[in-house]
């Protein structure tokens, strides 16, 4: 897998955090940096952990389907990036209420990190059936996180919910070209 492509992942999995962040710095009554970067720690590193352990999983599966590997793949990374570009164009139910903290604690943050971060775990049971280094990609996907939910807290009470819903379909399409890249490669011998 090349660099790109990991980037490229990197950032798709960030997507839903950074939606989720715009939404928390939204809630906040004056997000300052301090704020943004203890929430992108926090789900940075939960985005980190969560592919090493689909890939575990991943693992112990993998010598059964190396035969058709690249389609499990594709059908997960797919199937994750289109529930991303619904989620996206789904319209927000949320009645806004006017009591606005001006900190979110570290339990609400971590559920919320975690939450978003169900799909990482899925690319990393994806990532188990090809040859690439989690460790690598787990960095990649924690520092993008970092910086993507810090950005997203600054940036939630000027942008709002709408780029939110954008970067959660943004992230949904690139996980389906990753997706077919990898199934396009491996039956074309490309990889």
């Amino acid at each position: 897998m090349s660099l790109i492509s990991i980037l490229l992942i990197g950032l798709a999995m960030s997507t839903d955090a950074f939606a989720a962040a715009i939404g928390k710095g939204a809630a906040m009554q004056r997000p300052r940096l301090p704020d943004a970067l203890r929430a992108g720690l926090i789900f940075g590193a939960i985005e980190a952990i969560t592919p090493v352990i689909g890939w575990l999983l991943g693992r112990a599966a993998s010598g059964y389907v190396a035969t058709f590997d690249h389609w499990i793949a594709f059908g997960l990374l797919s199937a994750l990036g289109v529930h991303m570009i619904v989620a996206g164009l789904r319209p927000d139910a949320d009645a806004g209420d006017d009591a606005r903290p001006a900190r979110h604690g570290l339990l609400a943050l971590a559920a919320t990190g975690f939450a978003t971060s169900i799909d990482a775990m899925a690319v990393g049971v994806s990532l188990a059936f090809l040859d690439v280094h989690i460790g690598v990609v787990a960095a990649v996907i924690g520092l993008c996180t970092l910086a993507m939910v810090s950005a997203g807290v600054m940036l939630g009470r000027a942008l709002g919910a709408l780029v939110g819903k954008r970067a959660e379909i943004i992230g949904g399409l690139i996980l389906v070209v990753v997706g077919s890249t990898i199934l396009y490669e491996h039956l074309h011998g490309v990889a």
